[in-house]
């Protein structure tokens, strides 16, 4: 087992915005946390990369507690990559990227041969390579976000948590980056835990998914069973239906959008008029 968290919890003040997470991850799995807007994704992923202090619990990998890990010997072990990491403006990608390599290099040791194949490996996987000397502040939305995943992946953690990670990303970037993190895990062994909101996009690429709740972890397992829970139309208060759209295709959550969102007594046929 790569990394192991059990009963954590963390509290701010006399909130309990996580209780008892577990979670347990293999290399080369993929882990996608969903719920709603405040139901702790993110408080899990920042206790799990070791950011955030924990009122209980414990989170080890390979048998050692993250919270006993220096910053740069922790940083070796996994990449972390938040909703809206920031940098100065003036900086470059190529040099955002570099930054990745530094648990590897430190403050004194210049770049090698293997450093420079590895930036230049993760600024190809996300497009940028002929953005490198550009500012971040001339990127887009969608740019500056791959900038910062290229940095991630120039880290070469075996762990990478990912916050939101399709965020100000178009739908073909969306595709691109999921793809990237399919390929890293089957490719490289790199085990992925990210918080995405997009259901279908998580039963997508995740091998198991944990639905998350009020600060608790109410399913852990792969997404077949939980197209089968009904948990979804519950913790998301939707009305819709899992349908499969191919053989070997995972189930795709069908929201009955009419039901959801229109006004009393509008409907199908009323709309068509």
């Amino acid at each position: 087992m790569l990394l192991h968290a059990r009963d954590l919890t963390v509290r701010y003040g006399q909130r309990t915005a996580l209780s008892g997470f577990a979670l347990q991850l293999e290399p080369g799995e993929v882990r996608a946390l969903i719920g709603p807007n405040g139901s702790g994704k993110s408080t899990a992923l920042q206790a799990l990369a070791g950011l955030v202090g924990a009122a209980a619990g414990r989170v080890e990998i390979e048998g050692r507690s993250v919270f006993a890990m220096g910053r740069r010997e922790l940083a070796r072990h996994l990449a972390f990559l938040p909703q809206q990491p920031v940098a100065p403006d003036e900086m470059t990608v190529g040099q955002l990227v570099r930054q990745g390599r530094f648990a590897h290099v430190g403050l004194f040791k210049s770049y090698g041969p293997d450093d420079e194949a590895t930036i230049a490996w993760a600024l190809d996987s996300t497009g940028l390579a002929r953005f490198a000397e550009r500012p971040l502040n001339a990127l887009s939305g969608g740019e500056r976000q791959r900038a910062w995943i290229s940095a991630a992946l120039a880290q070469e953690a075996r762990i990478l948590f990912l916050d939101e990670p399709t965020t100000f990303l178009d739908i073909g970037y969306q595709v691109e980056l999921l793809d990237l993190v399919y390929r890293l895990s089957r490719e490289r062994g790199v085990a992925v835990v990210m918080a995405i909101h997009d259901l279908n996009q998580a039963m997508s690429v995740a091998d198991r998914i944990s639905v998350m709740e009020g600060g608790r972890c109410v399913f852990d397992g792969e997404p077949g069973a939980l197209a089968s829970s009904g948990l979804i139309e519950r913790v998301f208060r939707v009305q819709g239906r899992f349908v499969d759209l191919a053989p070997d295709a995972p189930p795709h959550f069908d929201v009955d959008l009419l039901r959801r969102h229109s006004p009393v007594g509008l409907t199908a046929q009323s709309l068509s008029h």
